[in-house]
């Protein structure tokens, strides 16, 4: 009876270490906002040639000198509208689109952008994708330079986080636009932990992130 008792619980003890392994090197999803929208409404689809997600990256001493800016395609998405009103959206960017604008040697230039798709940051081979869903569309106060707020779940490297933007969002003649207010999005909480070594700069943990998105109505 004894011996049985023994064998049992090495087996569990066994199976719980084999799920533990198992899961650690899956992506961690973290919390995130409940969908409030609806699908109720028209479809626009995004213009993938005409939107972007513009970056900024910073060392600590935050500065023009010490930044480098660039951009990201989207791989697409939609939105749906109401009384010419944007109820909700989705939207997925091409992580191995990235761009640097400020490194005008080419070298310099592909050393970067190597840099930044590599494990050490957005491991863009692993997690081609990043995505962003609005949860929440808020008319925003009266006198804001910002109509629009935006509360939504952002997902990079397979981690998820509630984030919120403030956005000018126009409606006409069967043409979307999203022009957020740039934000300051938190690396660290999405995995990104690599460091410089002090003496070459520091890296903020901060970039610095600006969706322009054209959406066309659905025929």
């Amino acid at each position: 009876m004894k011996k049985t008792t023994l064998i049992a619980a090495f087996l569990l003890i066994s199976a719980s270490v084999f799920i533990i392994s198992c899961g650690k090197d899956k992506p961690v999803t973290s919390e995130s906002n409940e969908v409030l929208t609806t699908t109720d409404g028209q479809v626009y689809v995004v213009d993938t040639l005409n939107s972007k997600a513009e970056w900024k990256g910073f060392k600590v001493i935050k500065s023009d000198n010490t930044s480098h800016i660039g951009a990201l395609k989207f791989e697409s998405g939609e939105v749906t509208v109401k009384d010419n009103k944007l109820e909700s959206g989705q939207f997925v960017l091409d992580m191995n689109s990235l761009t640097n604008e400020d490194l005008k040697d080419s070298e310099s230039n592909g050393k970067l952008l190597g840099h930044l798709k590599s494990a050490d940051f957005f491991d863009t081979a692993k997690f081609p994708t990043a995505s962003y869903e609005i949860t929440k569309v808020t008319e925003n106060i009266a006198g804001s330079d910002y109509n629009t707020i935006l509360d939504g779940n952002l997902t990079i490297k397979g981690i998820t986080k509630p984030a919120s933007f403030n956005a000018n969002v126009k409606v006409k003649d069967g043409e979307l636009s999203i022009a957020t207010e740039p934000k300051d999005i938190n690396r660290d909480e999405f995995g990104i932990k690599f460091q410089m070594p002090a003496a070459e700069g520091l890296i903020k943990n901060e970039i610095n992130v600006q969706m322009k998105v054209k959406a066309i109505e659905k025929k």
